[in-house]
């Protein structure tokens, strides 16, 4: 039997999966291969280089030190205009979010790491699905979280790449193609919210990419083979304080950093419950 951990996309809504994660450690259920996209990647990452409890410690070092720092999406408003105007592609700057990871993974390659690990993104130049499984964890993981509009395309081996979101959000698929027989699916609460017509013009891609996202994850989960189990973790979140409720939509709802820690805990004791039902 193969256990698959899924870490989906959802920028920083991505923080209920280190809650998520501590509740499946505690649980002792460890992972054989771990698949992430976008802010997933991220948390994935650093999961298979260092599979232990002690992982965890770290994660919530890197998302408390994004919430009071800023570093990755800290630039002022003339800053993001001057280079949207100069680039005509992005708000922000790459080099923080790298130089974290840098720090984190140095230059641990695909082969370095403890547990399988694959990430996906978006090529642009023949539109297609990319899964990373070898090279340079760092470039991998910059190309899987190049948010289009936020941050530059990430070019890797001279391919350009964009979010893996936006091909492949929440890859229960392709678990199942890696063998997986078990899998338990990190998502960031997105999926069962009833989404709303747009009102603005900056709502009509968010909502066309909810759409997309949502009904390929609703797709594989119901094509799942008879011999596959997965397990969809609970963030315990609402439209409440701290859930991926309307507030969390605005323009500027990607730079709210201010309930991560709430997040974490809260997607901690709902999945520790879960576990503790389906275990």
């Amino acid at each position: 039997m193969s256990t698959a951990f899924v870490l989906g996309g959802g920028g920083l809504l991505g923080a209920v999966e280190v809650g998520m994660l501590r509740a499946l450690f505690e649980a002792d259920v460890r992972p054989d291969l771990i698949l992430g996209t976008s802010v997933g990647a991220l948390n994935g990452a650093l999961v298979a280089a260092d599979p232990g409890d002690a992982v965890i410690d770290r994660l919530l070092g890197l998302w408390q030190s994004a919430a009071s720092t800023r570093e990755v999406y800290g630039d002022g408003p003339v800053r993001q205009v001057t280079r949207a105007v100069r680039t005509g592609t992005h708000l922000h700057s790459a080099k923080p979010l790298r130089d974290r990871l840098v720090q984190e993974l140095g230059e641990l390659t695909f082969a370095d790491l403890a547990v399988p690990f694959q990430c996906c993104a978006a090529r642009i130049e023949d539109a297609s699905e990319h899964w990373f499984a070898e090279g340079r964890v760092t470039d991998a993981v910059m190309a899987s979280a190049a948010v289009p509009g936020l941050l530059r395309p990430a070019e890797v081996g001279g391919q350009h790449y964009l979010d893996g979101g936006i091909v492949n959000s929440i890859p229960v698929g392709r678990a199942v193609e890696c063998g997986a027989t078990t899998i338990y699916v990190l998502q960031v609460g997105r999926v069962d919210r009833p989404l709303k017509p747009p009102t603005k013009p900056w709502e009509v891609a968010r909502v066309s990419f909810e759409i997309a996202r949502r009904h390929r994850f609703h797709r594989e989960m119901a094509a799942l083979p008879e011999h596959v189990t997965a397990h969809v973790l609970p963030t315990g979140a609402g439209d409440g304080p701290g859930g991926p409720g309307p507030g969390k939509d605005s323009l500027l709802g990607y730079r709210d950093f201010t309930a991560i820690s709430r997040r974490i805990d809260t997607a901690y004791d709902a999945s520790s419950a879960y576990l503790r039902e389906h275990g």
